[in-house]
């Protein structure tokens, strides 16, 4: 009995060992069995993951050869992607060369919609493609929300001949509007990043009653001699921030005109072009208001102004609480210039008394060297003289000579060093000047 005993208990323990083998096998591989399916783990409540559908424009029949005209295929995928929701990309692939005539992207979407540009998107030549149709439009975005546009491609306007049919580079000809390569209307959260838009047919990027807005890291290049190319354009637009981006063209860097506020410009580099331009602001007796901008950093080189507020006479409204800022100039004529008597006119524009108050301008920390005697000009109206003007630590040279500062009807202070001397006068000292003041008025 106690030799049956003994191998019952033997018996017991290797089953009872066997078991536990069986079921630590078990239990590691139903572990590796559920890590190949990838089961669903739990999530946050309130946070889901929100798939975007990929739209390649190759997709609608896009040739991407330059030649064949790829409209058609890049109007169905918007139309496509607008339908979907939440989100939806398309992406114009590295490589290749996209012929697009005047088109209109056109909101409201249903989806969030990012246009992912790699390759590169080329204008018709000729500007008889553009008979019959607006021709301040190429690209035109309308309506649109949550639209992003970024890649590392390029946007190339074909614009050579519109600027040969100029009548800024010949007078002889009729002066017409040219398109705008792309131009935003009234879109609301939008995102421009990383893109190039090269040789406009005139300025290169708007936004016209656009609303929070932010463009970084692009750049936007043209000749020197090109014309009406600005970089980026805004009007009637708020809450803009333009950061990180390199602007070369024929006119303004960056323009500034009516009925625009909260606008931010930081750490841009322009040249060649027009500088950084609030305005012209007042054209043909009209009402404006630009207030709230800053630029923050910013590098100009071998530009035919730096930062300027430039109005027609006749204008009214306001230009106010303006800050340029941290700016580092080589090579530039104006470095600092108000001017309230801006004719871009063949013809000599008359005398007015009516004009856009400039009131509230700050220039600090402002150092380089002036292509021109007059770094600091201060040309305002007779019956809107310009008011609280502030400099403060102001440092710009000459190589050819001494620098000087030109004042008209300006009112205003300063702090630290400033150089060339200030002009500027007060309030009480404000009639003194009218008769003392080297006046730049030449009418």
């Amino acid at each position: 009995m106690k030799s049956s005993n003994s191998c019952s208990c033997s018996t017991c323990t290797t089953a009872i060992l066997v078991l536990l083998v069986f079921l630590l096998s078990n239990f590691s591989y139903t572990k590796a069995f559920e890590s190949q399916l990838q089961l669903p783990t739990s999530r946050p409540s309130g946070k889901r993951i929100r798939a975007s559908r990929v739209i390649n424009v190759n997709q609608f029949g896009a040739k991407g050869n330059g030649v064949d005209d790829d409209t058609e295929a890049f109007s169905n995928a918007w139309k496509l992607a607008c339908s979907l929701s939440p989100r939806a990309t398309i992406v114009i692939p590295n490589g290749n060369i996209y012929l697009v005539q005047p088109i209109d992207f056109i909101g409201p979407c249903r989806a969030k919609v990012t246009l992912r540009i790699l390759g590169t998107i080329v204008a018709p030549k000729d500007p008889d493609a553009w008979y019959g149709l607006n021709t301040q439009k190429w690209l035109y975005f309308h309506g649109v929300k949550h639209l992003t546009v970024e890649g590392e491609g390029t946007i190339n306007g074909k614009g050579e001949e519109w600027w040969a049919r100029s009548c800024k580079v010949n007078a002889s000809n009729p002066c017409h509007h040219a398109p705008t390569a792309v131009r935003f209307h009234r879109c609301m959260d939008l995102k421009v990043r990383g893109i190039k838009v090269v040789d406009s047919q005139q300025m290169h990027m708007s936004f016209y009653g656009c609303t929070r807005v932010k463009v970084s890291k692009i750049e936007v290049i043209a000749p020197a001699a090109s014309p009406n190319t600005d970089g980026i354009h805004i009007s009637s637009s708020t809450k803009v921030a333009i950061r990180n981006s390199v602007i070369k063209t024929g006119d303004d860097c960056v323009s500034i005109v009516s009925n625009s506020s909260r606008i931010l410009i930081s750490d841009v580099a322009c040249g060649p072009g027009h500088g950084i331009s609030i305005g012209s602001l007042g054209k043909g007796d009209s009402w404006t208001e630009v207030n709230n901008v800053r630029v923050d950093g910013a590098f100009l080189a071998n530009t035919e102004n730096g930062v300027r507020i430039k109005t027609w006479q006749g204008g009214s409204g306001f230009a106010a609480n303006i800050t340029f800022q941290n700016v580092l100039m080589e090579n530039v004529s104006n470095p600092i210039i108000i001017d309230q008597y801006y004719c871009d006119s063949p013809l000599p524009c008359p005398n007015q008394t009516s004009a856009v108050q400039v009131d509230d301008i700050s220039f600090k920390h402002i150092r380089g060297t002036s292509a021109s005697e007059a770094a600091v000009t201060f040309n305002c109206s007779d019956t809107f003289p310009c008011r609280a003007l502030y400099l403060e630590d102001i440092q710009l040279v000459s190589y050819i000579g001494a620098t000087r500062s030109v004042c008209w009807e300006a009112q205003g202070s300063t702090s630290g060093l400033v150089s060339p001397p200030p002009c500027l006068s007060t309030d009480d000292s404000f009639i003194e000047q009218k008769i003392s003041s080297t006046s730049i008025h030449s009418g």
